[in-house]
């Protein structure tokens, strides 16, 4: 895999777990308001830095201590030895979270298929209609909501979750995305932090306010089991 970063310690990047998280280089959106800009491309050597081999030495000291390892990008489902990496990740015994677009629904169906992953975040961006305008790519909906129908059928633990972005996202955003995740068990309202981005447009952009989030939280308790605001 080429990793871009790699975290030795979280308590937030995998729900109720000790982690550690490894960041996976190169994506196939441009979100003009992602902040991890510096994953996106797969340009360049500086990314050799973070061996995997060095990675699974350093979970293997660390067993009994962490609980899980998160896998996040750019867009692990990019990387060809993902699968390899995850199950070399199990074998030590740890829980093994994916972060995910929901774009690469067979690459996705193969990780299910080997038992690699314990927990799967995959992030929809807004309603399906306006997926292109946000991401900044070409995008074949039917395939986001293959991976959708893929997660809510794997018997695993899951999220789907949304960064609030204001103007992106509107009020019937959240009534179409509802009905793309009905009845799913966890769906996640992020709020949306201007700090580093891929785009300096988005430094003038907002999330919505606590009353609105809560609005749009009240919608998605309507499609839902469960909905948060993180």
């Amino acid at each position: 895999m080429i990793i871009g970063g790699f975290q030795g310690f979280s308590l937030i990047d995998y729900p109720d777990k000790i982690c550690a998280i490894v960041f996976t280089q190169g994506c196939n959106f441009r979100c003009p308001y992602c902040h991890n800009p510096e994953l996106i491309d797969t340009k360049g050597s500086r990314f050799d830095r973070f061996k995997e081999g060095e990675i699974l030495s350093f979970l293997e000291r660390r067993q009994g201590k962490l609980e899980a390892v998160t896998i996040t990008g750019g867009e692990p489902l990019l990387q060809a030895s993902l699968e390899d990496f995850l199950l070399k990740v199990k074998g030590l015994g740890y829980l093994a979270k994916l972060d995910t677009n929901g774009s690469f629904p067979q690459r996705l169906e193969k990780i299910l298929e080997s038992k690699a992953v314990d927990y799967i975040a995959m992030d929809i961006k807004t309603s399906l209609d306006k997926y292109e305008s946000v991401v900044r790519k070409k995008v074949e909906t039917a395939q986001i909501l293959k991976s959708i129908r893929l997660i809510m059928d794997s018997g695993l633990d899951y999220e789907f979750r949304t960064t609030v972005v204001k103007p992106l996202l509107e009020k019937d955003d959240f009534i179409k995305i509802g009905q793309l995740v009905k009845d799913s068990r966890l769906y996640v309202l992020q709020g949306f932090v201007s700090s580093k981005m891929l785009d300096d447009e988005c430094l003038d952009m907002h999330s919505y306010s606590d009353e609105e989030l809560a609005c749009f939280k009240q919608i998605m308790e309507g499609f839902v089991q469960r909905c948060t605001v993180r």
